[in-house]
């Protein structure tokens, strides 16, 4: 799995886009005390759900390889020259 460059800063700008295209669904209603893992897990399931991105084997699907396919699936809807790419 190779790291992207401002994976972090991806993940946490996709992680508010999952959510936003799960309660744009109106398949949730995420609460302030739910935490990140819960979104995270969720959104992911989702997006796999919803055949938005491709699923990772199950005995693969860790907080920390869920967080790589997020920031992934937010990069490639970026534009080539924004600056979260660079």
């Amino acid at each position: 799995m190779k790291k992207l460059k401002n994976e972090a800063a991806l993940f946490k700008e996709a992680m508010l886009a999952g959510v936003k295209y799960a309660e744009g669904r109106g398949v949730v209603e995420f609460e302030a005390t739910d935490s990140a893992s819960e979104k995270l897990l969720y959104i992911y399931r989702l997006l796999v759900h919803d055949k938005v991105m491709q699923p990772l084997p199950e005995d693969q699907v860790a907080e920390k390889s869920m967080r790589h396919k997020l920031a992934m699936w937010y990069a490639k809807q970026l534009p080539k020259d924004h600056p979260l790419l660079k």
